[in-house]
């Protein structure tokens, strides 16, 4: 029993020492330049240079791939650090590690891993994923992009929207269709390096929230990409994309969680500062049970994506986990924003406070990686099983 103790005290020092660095790194080289970033659109990727050199860019990957070997735990704290401060950043930084890096790490071959992890792992290369299209959000099986195999090469048409890094990433793990139209057997997973013939990225979003992540469509015209690019066999990809998300999933509620909990610690400190009627406005019960809601939804958020960081640290199924992680943490993120902004008053309908960007970015967390009512979907199908 004392042994076990131990070993949590000792991982939980662990978690702190990562939680204290990546705090450090957001207040020097994020938080000087997020309200600049987010009104340019600007995508800082030196910024994500740095955090490879940092460490964490390669949060989940094995040591012997060059990465961190760090566990989900370890992972959400530094995308709640992260999103505490800004959306954005924290939103391409879980794109980079949970989806790209992530469906190599699980599905590629030790030679494919061999070639892209330490890259990726480094910082040195930034990654995209590639499965939404213009007409085929949800229902994704219908996808048109489309590959199909000459001698040793794969040849892609077709393109690809809402893709995060679309424009900058180094490397693209892209979801075509290799085989019948509306079956998931008919879908491949590819690998498209930057540079690559027929490769290039279109129209730039201009978003609401989230705008320091850069989010672009991405056109394949006669694309050619080596047959040794397929990750896993031909057929598997939908399969494999369905796994990547649900690990996705707890990448999205983590980023939900750090922006409710930015929210609401700018909520509470405005509230014992601010005074109306010669006392601070927390004091008022319309005030204190406003942040009382919001404290009770960011801890029942985050014990539903500490069960499922549990249940994919031990290797075991999260697919209903991981929904209701990520559709209760991104629902609570968009409550938590919305009565910041309300506590704040007038001026949180400014952008002299932080709130009005967690405002904003809030929203991105109930669609992006599987909207609200899929997440039901997904949960109703899980629970209802025979």
């Amino acid at each position: 029993m004392n042994m076990h103790r131990q070993s949590a005290m000792h991982e939980e020092e662990n978690r702190e020492m990562v939680r204290q660095m990546v705090r450090e790194f957001v207040a020097k080289h994020i938080q000087p330049h997020m309200m600049e970033w987010d009104e340019g659109q600007y995508f800082p990727v030196d910024t994500f240079k740095a955090m490879g050199e940092l460490g964490v860019m390669g949060t989940l990957v094995p040591v012997e791939y060059g990465g961190a070997g760090l566990g989900y735990h370890e992972y959400v704290d530094i995308i709640v650090e992260i999103a505490k401060v800004c959306g954005g950043i924290g939103l391409s930084f879980a794109a980079h590690n949970s989806l790209c890096t992530g469906h190599i790490m699980t599905f590629g071959n030790d030679s494919q891993k061999q070639r892209w992890l330490p890259k990726l792992a480094a910082g040195e290369w930034l990654g995209a994923w590639a499965l939404t299209e213009a007409n085929t959000g949800s229902d994704a099986l219908r996808m048109g992009t489309t590959a199909v195999l000459d001698g040793d090469e794969y040849v892609i048409n077709g393109s690809k929207n809402w893709i995060t890094h679309g424009q900058s990433g180094d490397i693209a793990v892209v979801m075509v269709r290799t085989g019948e139209k509306d079956r998931s057997h008919g879908i491949s997973a590819l690998v498209v390096e930057k540079g690559t013939p027929g490769y290039s990225s279109g129209k730039k979003e201009n978003k609401l929230g989230m705008r320091a992540s850069e989010t672009t469509e991405l056109i394949f015209d006669n694309c050619r990409v080596p047959r040794e690019n397929l990750l896993g066999t031909e057929g598997e990809g939908f399969r494999q994309a369905m796994s990547v998300l649900d690990g996705g999933r707890i990448s999205i509620a983590a980023l939900a969680l750090g922006i409710a909990k930015g929210a609401w610690e700018a909520a509470a400190k405005y509230a014992k500062e601010r005074h109306q009627f010669g006392q601070p406005i927390a004091n008022f019960q319309g005030i204190s049970f406003k942040l009382a809601d919001m404290a009770t939804d960011i801890e029942a958020a985050e014990l539903l994506i500490r069960k499922a960081c549990e249940l994919k640290n031990q290797g075991r199924e999260v697919t209903k986990n991981s929904a209701m992680a990520k559709y209760y943490a991104s629902e609570v993120a968009v409550r938590c924003a919305t009565e910041a902004v309300q506590i704040f008053g007038g001026y949180g309908y400014t952008k002299d406070f932080p709130v009005e960007k967690f405002y904003r970015d809030a929203k991105l967390c109930t669609i992006g990686e599987g909207t609200s009512e899929i997440q039901k979907l997904i949960i109703a199908r899980e629970v209802l099983k025979a």
